[in-house]
């Protein structure tokens, strides 16, 4: 048995087994190839075979501490002093030439509007606090926390996209305006309240003789009439909505450890008093009612729990807004109508969205899994009945989704759902969950980024008229927006109640401009008229606004970035699942 390899030198080698080699095999084996001994040897075969030869002599360097040969100092001096050349030509070089910087990309027309629609809410601030609601000064506190929450939810997603843009300061200082706001309309500092101021200010519009803010058209620095303050004690929907507002934003300001207790402390007082004092804010005929009527409050329990859990880790308030009972006064196993639309008044699918978040990164399992389930699955089915596949909702000829049935002011619940759809996209990806499931049929996280997308771009002008919804965006934008600020001409003149009714009424362009202000929006038909006395087209609101930052920021930007996926989770601690209890013992 032999083995064949291949000489060092170049010839045959052949290696025998020990147990068959014959002597005249060994023999044979001394005759070595001569045409490779002929061949000369290079150094290593014969430093291997002659061992190491008489080399020369060489010269060293006695450097004191270290001995060096003189050859070696020689090169390393040549290649230091080299290098120092080098160097020295090459910044000769680049300072002297002249320097092109490459120019930043110019920002997307998502970013360039959400700068513009932050803008809204420097206009909206009341000198001592809190923001007006929309063209006149009544301070609405339901609708306002709304748009707190949201614009919080918004930050806690998508900081560092906010801070790309430069306006994470800017947001959260708006955010915090009305958080302080409402840390004054209640004994914030007490564990248990009995009333919530709930509104500032008038909107009868009755056409009774006593001034109002309805009725009068004056610069809100001007206003000399009464403004009665509005006091609730059974407002289980305002008082939950406010305790969601304070709660998100002690997560945005949860490195300001002590402003953020502040607010967690205030949020857990007011879901106490929306616990133990039940009742609908609106109820009875009050002036909020005309206005913003409160259907349920149901919604805001589960709304406002899941805030508060995600604010403080406390499992019993995740035991509630889990809880099937409350989960099925809000609406959750019933499709009325608006089911699936986000709103200053139904939270139910905004609370969804945010606990199936829970169940994508933290799968929390026993007790909460079933409900968490069926909180995620219906929120699958709101996200198909968005899509232009399915007959849910109506669409205008121009593509607008009709979440409110083509009833007037549409654009409010579309950037809620736009910001859901895109939210919801960016929890699947992190998820890596490339799609859902409509029926039979599969939809990648694509769909809804393409459905925000269109809504978004007909709010800014990809529309019929060809007209931008959001005042300053684009050259073709609503010049007479129901707002009494910006109507008036800052002329040193002070008009009173009724003074200013000629510029309500002039077909003259608003004086001012309310940079960032998103107006009502077109009819079922995509029409538009842009008429100043009729606030279903041109008035803006504070809750509209916010829907549209928080769309616009899930959108803008970078769309590798995505969301932050913990920062929601920064006061949830570690989950255990509890073990299902064992089955009952058999019994024959």
């Amino acid at each position: 048995m032999s083995m064949y390899g291949r000489d060092p030198w170049g010839g045959p080698l052949e290696i025998h087994a020990a147990d068959s080699a014959t002597d005249d095999d060994r023999s044979r084996n001394l005759d070595f190839d001569k045409a490779a001994l002929s061949r000369p040897l290079d150094e290593t075969q014969q430093s291997w075979l002659l061992g190491p030869g008489e080399q020369k002599k060489k010269k060293y360097v006695d450097l004191g501490c270290i001995i060096v040969s003189r050859q070696i100092f020689l090169w390393t001096v040549g290649i230091i002093l080299a290098a120092g050349f080098l160097a020295g030509f090459i910044t000769l070089i680049v300072k002297t030439v002249p320097r092109h910087h490459r120019p930043h990309p110019p920002p997307d027309n998502y970013t360039v509007a959400l700068h513009k629609a932050l803008q809204f809410f420097n206009a909206q601030r009341y000198l001592v606090g809190g923001y007006y609601d929309a063209g006149d000064a009544i301070k609405f506190n339901f609708p306002a926390s709304f748009a707190m929450t949201m614009l919080s939810w918004s930050v806690i997603e998508y900081s560092p996209k906010y801070e790309a843009a430069g306006e994470l300061n800017h947001v959260k200082d708006v955010i915090k305006w009305g958080t302080d706001y409402f840390l004054k309309t209640f004994n914030s500092s007490a564990d248990t309240i009995d009333r919530i101021a709930a509104q500032v200010g008038v909107g009868d519009t009755s056409g009774g003789s006593t001034p109002n803010d309805h009725s009068c058209w004056m610069r809100p620095e001007d206003i000399d009439y009464a403004r009665p303050v509005y006091e609730c004690h059974s407002c289980s929907d305002l008082a939950a909505e406010m305790a969601a507002a304070l709660a998100s934003a002690s997560i945005v300001f949860k490195d300001n450890k002590a402003y953020s207790q502040k607010l967690v402390h205030g949020a857990r007082t007011l879901f106490k008093f929306s616990r133990d004092q039940r009742g609908r804010y609106s109820a009875g005929g009050t002036d909020a009612a005309i206005f913003y009527n409160s259907t349920n409050y149901y919604d805001e329990f589960v709304w406002g729990a899941a805030w508060l859990y995600y604010a403080t880790g406390n499992t019993s308030y995740l035991q509630l807004a889990t809880h099937p009972r409350i989960a099925k006064h809000a609406g959750a196993f019933w499709r009325s109508p608006d089911y699936g639309v986000l709103s200053w008044d139904n939270k139910l699918a905004g609370a969804q969205v945010l606990l199936s978040r829970l169940r994508l990164f933290l799968s929390p399992g026993y007790p909460y899994e079933e409900i968490l389930r069926t909180f995620h699955n219906q929120t699958n089915v709101v996200m198909c009945s968005y899509l232009p596949f399915f007959t849910s909702f109506n669409r205008t000829k121009g593509g607008l989704i009709q979440l409110n049935h083509g009833r007037p002011q549409p654009l409010q619940y579309v950037v809620n759902a736009a910001f859901l759809a895109t939210l919801y996209s960016d929890y699947l990806t992190a998820a890596d969950t490339p799609g859902w499931y409509c029926g039979p049929n599969f939809y990648s996280t694509g769909h809804l980024r393409k459905f925000a997308e269109t809504q978004i771009d007909y709010i800014l002008g990809v529309n019929p008229k060809g007209m931008s919804y959001v005042v300053g965006f684009g050259n073709h934008y609503p010049r007479h927006v129901h707002h009494r600020g910006a109507s008036i001409p800052k002329n040193k003149i002070k008009y009173n109640c009724k003074g200013g009714w000629k510029w309500r009424d002039t077909s003259n362009s608003n004086p001012n401009t309310l940079v960032g202000a998103m107006v009502a929006g077109p009819d079922k038909h995509d029409g538009f008229h842009d008429v100043r006395t009729n606030y279903n087209y041109t008035e803006p609101t504070l809750a509209g606004n916010a829907g549209l930052v928080a769309a616009l920021m899930a959108l803008s930007g970078d769309t590798d970035v995505g969301i932050d996926k913990n920062t929601m989770f920064s006061a949830v601690p570690p989950m255990s699942p509890t073990p299902p209890p064992p089955p009952a013992p058999w019994k024959p």
